[in-house]
């Protein structure tokens, strides 16, 4: 099996940066711990650079305390009392921007920059010729990628190029505008392809964490998928923004550009004809086994679905997402939504629910054989063990929803245990009793690794899926739909994907959505927000897709986990937990769709235009 993994540095130092504490780009430099010239004399303190440059990065596991792409989006909820509920509940402003990023990237765009000035002439005698030319390519990189996050969150922002801005100058000096979303796209897509041409396209286990050509492609596809999406192609909400000298920010974008899907179409077909990527699967008798493939692709530490992942200790994704019950540390408060437990299919491949009445009560496609009346004796597919009493909703689904989602009255998920797992109201991982306990009644399970015993404080390493090759089949897919609905790869490729999870081909289920584009771009959506839950992408999806006014704001819900009939014991989940509850209204408005620029960057430079509606 080839090795194709990019693996993030974990290692933060702070050699250069003084930066750490700076609150703007326009702050001066502190003192540095390290004479300047001193950094570029070691080939050990110039690796230590390269390290702090990536110390900007946002560490893609911490979905509580490091970013709201799971707690502020419509597939997940997380209990605790952090800043993404300013964002659910629509009372965060300007002056109070919770997990706000500007000054962070810029920090991180300006140490890429710093380094690649430096190392290729630095005076180390022992930093080889190889490491002279690839590393100033890997701050490149970096560089890139943070410019592409702020486009993410905030849309066009200040191109600086390779230009340092003298702090000896005044204030008025340092300002800068944003530059238009064409430009920010067309830097960040030339950055990377001059990366490419640098980077290698494998690797050696002793180089893992360094970036490759199928990385550099891979936020090519997303961005460009990204900027192929309604919100910024076709979206009048923009066409007025300019910047204070009348340049627009968003030129164009009154009117949809069907280049820009054949364009995203192209970036994602590039990285499946590298031939360095698959599907991982795990096969039994010869036949591949969905559960287990899945699965694995999380726990599986190094295989070839993972285009770009970070390694991590698996402690902050997991204490999230263990049940109370299972001992030792385990806050157990990030859960999906009911609106995601519904968005799985069943295992005969039709999606149960197709539209919700006005009362939230689910409209069931009768196809399906979904049935939410009564209890049924099932084993669990993974736990085995022996059959339990399994709310009807639950059976019979597909081999993802088995692989991502616990329940009340699941066995706890690790090997050797035999605890039964409450969400009731007073139940062992509930209400009731503690603040740590998942409001919708569910708990994330994809982070689960049931060889670990957390209680005992193992939490074993992972390595977090940045991108995979899943995401890029499916961004190949959605593109191609959108401007040649009756192109073959549509079908090929996504089930591809539906044949590793277990269910049957798309024109075997739905043979009316076999060129229809309206129908298959549903189908698509839908395969997408299983296929990657969790993963930080629905976040970015439905704000790009336009559909946040609908699905991010409103009743959010999940099972009765307050109800006022508490569990008759610590094990038992009572009756009147099995009831759709809403267990938060949430808020989203037309400002929303993105972040806006903090006001301290806006009084600090007076070029900068404010994003539309704050």
């Amino acid at each position: 099996m080839k090795l194709n993994k990019i693996l993030l540095p974990i290692t933060i130092l702070f050699f250069i940066a003084g930066t750490v504490s700076c609150e703007s780009y326009l702050d001066k430099e502190e003192d540095l711990p390290m004479s300047f010239p001193k950094i570029w004399e070691k080939r050990a303190t110039i690796e230590q650079a390269l390290s702090n440059v990536w110390g900007y990065m946002t560490s893609p596991d911490e979905m509580v305390d490091g970013h709201p792409f799971i707690g502020a989006s419509d597939e997940g909820s997380a209990t605790y009392d952090r800043a993404y509920r300013l964002i659910n509940f629509g009372t965060w402003n300007p002056s109070n921007v919770p997990y706000q990023k500007w000054a962070q990237y810029y920090r991180g765009i300006r140490e890429a920059t710093i380094f690649m000035q430096n190392a290729p002439d630095a005076p180390a005698a022992d930093l080889e010729d190889v490491e002279r030319e690839q590393w100033p390519v890997e701050a490149r990189f970096a560089r890139a990628y943070y410019y592409y996050q702020l486009v993410q969150l905030y849309g066009p922002v200040m191109i600086l190029g390779d230009e340092l801005l003298d702090f000896n100058l005044s204030i008025e000096e340092l300002q800068r505008p944003r530059n238009s979303m064409e430009e920010c796209v067309e830097f960040i897509i030339s950055e990377l392809r001059e990366c490419e041409k640098h980077l290698p396209v494998e690797q050696t286990p002793q180089y893992y964490g360094k970036p490759t050509k199928g990385a550099c492609k891979a936020i090519i596809s997303e961005l460009t998928l990204f900027y192929a999406r309604p919100l910024f192609n076709g979206n009048k909400l923009y066409a007025n923004i300019r910047n204070k000298d009348g340049k627009e920010l968003f030129p164009g974008i009154a009117n949809v550009d069907m280049d820009r899907w054949k364009a995203a179409a192209a970036a994602a077909k590039e990285i499946i004809d590298m031939n360095e990527y698959e599907l991982y699967k795990v096969e039994s008798n010869g036949e591949i086994d969905p559960l287990k493939s899945y699965q694995g692709v999380f726990l599986e530490l190094w295989n070839n679905e993972l285009i770009w992942a970070r390694y991590k200790g698996g402690y902050y994704a997991r204490v999230h997402t263990t049940p109370r019950i299972a001992g030792g540390v385990a806050y157990g408060g990030v859960s999906p939504t009911q609106q995601q437990v519904d968005t799985y299919a069943m295992s005969n491949g039709i999606y149960p629910i197709t539209d919700y009445n006005p009362d939230g009560t689910p409209i069931i496609d009768s196809r399906s054989g979904y049935d939410e009346d009564g209890f049924t004796n099932f084993e669990h597919p993974l736990d085995k063990g022996g059959a339990k009493r399994t709310y009807n909703m639950y059976l019979n689904r597909e081999p993802r929803f088995y692989a991502t989602v616990l329940w009340s009255g699941c066995k706890l998920p690790y090997t050797g245990s035999s605890a039964i797992v409450n969400f009731g109201f007073n139940g062992n991982s509930g209400g009731g009793i503690s603040h740590d306990y998942p409001k919708p009644g569910y708990m994330v399970r994809k982070w689960t690794d049931p060889a670990l015993n957390t209680s005992g404080g193992q939490w074993g390493n992972m390595t977090w899926p940045i991108f995979r090759y899943a995401e890029i089949l499916l961004n190949y897919v959605e593109a191609l739909n959108e401007y040649d609905p009756s192109h073959g790869d549509i079908l090929k490729y996504l089930n591809q994907i539906r044949e590793r999870a277990g269910v049957p081909n798309i024109e075997d289920v739905y043979p009316e959505a076999v060129g229809n584009q309206e129908l298959m771009r549903e189908l698509i959506r839908r395969e997408r927000r299983v296929e990657l839950s969790f993963e930080n992408k629905r976040f970015f999806d439905t704000r790009t897709w336009m559909i946040a006014e609908e699905v991010d704001g409103g009743p959010m819900w999940g099972m009765n986990t307050s109800s006022s009939a508490p569990s008759p014991n610590a094990s038992t989940t009572p009756e009147a937990f099995w009831e759709r509850t809403v267990f938060e209204t949430r808020v989203f408005e037309p400002k929303h769709y993105l972040y806006p620029i903090h006001q301290r960057e806006l009084d600090r430079n007076e070029l900068i235009t404010q994003n539309y509606g704050w």
